[in-house]
């Protein structure tokens, strides 16, 4: 019970389902029922797939290719920076607009959703260090991935309530929640940016 309480406390917090809410919103606005219901599974198919990954060989895969958890910070910040921007700016509905008579827009599933909202630096920590504390403790690691799961499908039952609250702000109200919501990447990613260079030691940061 405390192993349980403790992972789930740690990923609800470090993954965040509330905060991720209006996120989705304004990066799916636009988009229909059907849509978004795609766009909400392959979000969380691709993180969950991620996070385990990295609970299970995470602190393996990065020794051997010599990469750090601060360089991922680092890259993924400046990523999450690029979206923040087009959010500010309206970039993304100006390209969903060029490409009106597609049947699809820009997909935002895989990136930043999954990566990095979903499985960001944190996360991945997280789930390196929770499975890292129970090696060899096979049923200990299942349940910390069952309640990875579990607050995954908290995330897809409020991202199914994306519509319903849309249409409750309506369009004047998704432009504020989306400038408000880049104004908040702008500021992860920047912290996520000082946070990889705290690691590193750059600056005395």
């Amino acid at each position: 019970m405390e192993l349980a309480t403790a992972a789930f406390v740690t990923l609800f917090v470090i993954i965040d389902p509330i905060g991720l809410m209006p996120l989705f919103i304004a990066l799916t606005s636009g988009m229909t029922k059907a849509q978004r219901r795609g766009v909400a599974f392959r979000a969380l198919a691709t993180g969950a797939g991620i996070l385990v990954v990295f609970g299970l060989t995470g602190e393996f895969l990065l020794a051997k290719i010599g990469i750090s958890m601060s360089a991922f910070r680092v890259s993924g910040g400046i990523l999450l920076f690029l979206t923040a921007i087009d959010m500010l700016f309206e970039r993304r509905t100006e390209r969903r607009e060029k490409t009106a008579e597609e049947d699809e827009g820009p997909d935002p599933a895989v990136f930043p959703l999954a990566m990095p909202l979903i499985a960001g630096p944190g996360a991945m920590t997280s789930m390196i260090l929770l499975v890292g504390q129970h090696t060899g403790d096979y049923s200990a690691q299942a349940l910390i991935f069952a309640i990875l799961f579990a607050v995954l499908l908290i995330v897809f039952l409020l991202f199914m309530t994306a519509g319903v609250m849309e249409k409750i702000l309506g369009h004047t109200g998704i432009n504020l929640i989306t400038r408000l919501m880049g104004m908040f990447l702008a500021a992860l990613s920047v912290q996520f940016v000082l946070d990889g260079l705290r690691e590193f030691g750059v600056f005395g940061l």
